[in-house]
């Protein structure tokens, strides 16, 4: 490769690098202000941490970035500006989504597994060990059975023939 070369990918290089780096704040989204008031904005914190993300649901509302999540919380801006309480918004999510979008669903019959099915399936892990367990040991127990007499009298004679 010649010098001229070297130098011409050199400032290609420099001119993609600067463009990449003046392009970068065009790409960033500014983030939706939501403090309306502060009392109203502590509000609006409280019920989207009530609320699970049903895109990601393993954090609230309040935590995660998905766009749902973001509806979600515009849904709970809009609620408390129309000056609805924390109990009747949650309830609209619930009537919504269902017992699923609340981190602590209530105990009845349509969430029960939600309750139950953890403990469940640890008592069925537990269960299964067990069994299995058992059987090895019963098949252990099967597999070391005395020699009878005719084995006993080969081994015998297979362990003197070493000897000599």
């Amino acid at each position: 490769m010649t010098s001229r070369t070297q130098k011409l990918r050199a400032a290609c290089m420099a001119a993609a690098a600067a463009l990449a780096i003046a392009a970068a704040p065009l790409a960033a989204k500014e983030a939706a202000p939501t403090a309306f008031d502060p009392v109203a904005h502590s509000r609006v914190v409280e019920v989207s941490k009530q609320l699970r993300c049903l895109v990601c649901q393993n954090e609230s509302i309040a935590d995660s970035q998905a766009e749902l999540a973001i509806d979600l919380r515009n849904q709970v801006i809009a609620q408390v500006r129309a000056g609805k309480t924390n109990e009747e918004i949650v309830q609209y999510m619930v009537d919504r989504y269902g017992d699923f979008v609340l981190y602590n669903p209530p105990f009845k019959t349509s969430t029960l597994i939600l309750w139950l099915g953890p403990a469940a399936l640890f008592l069925g892990g537990i269960a299964a060990f067990v069994i299995n367990v058992r059987r090895r040991k019963r098949l252990v127990a099967e597999a070391s059975k005395p020699l009878t007499a005719e084995e006993q009298a080969l081994a015998d004679e297979l362990l003197s023939e070493k000897k000599e």
